[in-house]
């Protein structure tokens, strides 16, 4: 065998170490656009199809992607672990909490449409008001989530954007009213397949800071 040298084979890389130094989450109605790419062919991210509506500010503890994965095993007599595992289940869910009284943390978080018939008006054009249905709706909606990091050699930015195109609101926290502290809304929203996307979540990492980190040609062609 060869001898091999610890450092070389770790491939320990402190430039793929990503932080989500700012980050933003769009909402949409399902009848909007699923994203189907948020970049151009040489990496530059690209304006959102019509309907996405921003959250907004969040609290520091920003966007919490969460799973619930289980599986189904096998037990035999002749083994102490499973013979066989099969996944049962791998949901996906996303949770924050708005800090702006906005159209889309209103929204997304007492079950309103954010356009068209029961959507609430642009902001300040009228008064906003809603009431809690007998029948609370199932509204499903399109989420993308877009992170911004800089390549730490380059400057550029980074980016990686994750899409829920069909997602429903599957909890919320308390809304507190207090002198001490802003009123906040928080939401768990799952992710669900979309047929026509065929995927539940889809994730791109991509910008020109991610594009620099490709190998160079040392022989200058």
């Amino acid at each position: 065998m060869v001898a091999a040298d610890f450092t070389t084979i770790a491939e320990m890389k402190t430039s793929l170490i990503r932080k989500a130094l700012r980050y933003a989450i769009f909402a949409a109605d399902a009848d909007a656009p699923a994203v189907t790419t948020p970049f151009d062919p040489t990496g530059i991210l690209q304006a959102l199809p019509a309907g996405y509506v921003a959250v907004g500010y969040t609290t520091t503890d920003g966007i919490t992607f969460s799973g619930d994965l289980s599986t189904s095993d096998v037990e035999s007599g002749q083994s102490s672990s499973p013979t066989r595992s099969d996944v049962e289940t791998d949901i996906q869910t996303a949770q924050w909490v708005p800090q702006e009284t906005n159209k889309a943390a209103l929204a997304l978080y007492d079950n309103l449409p954010l356009s068209g018939a029961g959507a609430l008006p642009d902001l300040g054009t009228a008064a906003w008001t809603w009431s809690r249905p007998l029948t609370p709706p199932t509204l499903y909606r399109r989420l993308l989530f877009i992170a911004e990091d800089l390549n730490k050699v380059t400057g550029n930015p980074l980016y990686i954007c994750r899409h829920f195109p069909s997602a429903l609101r599957s909890g919320r926290e308390d809304e507190q009213w207090t002198r001490t502290a802003e009123i906040s809304r928080g939401v768990t929203y799952q992710a669900y397949v979309d047929e026509v996307v065929g995927t539940d979540s889809k994730t791109w990492i991509d910008g020109p800071g991610w594009r620099d980190l490709a190998p160079k040609d040392e022989g200058g062609a």
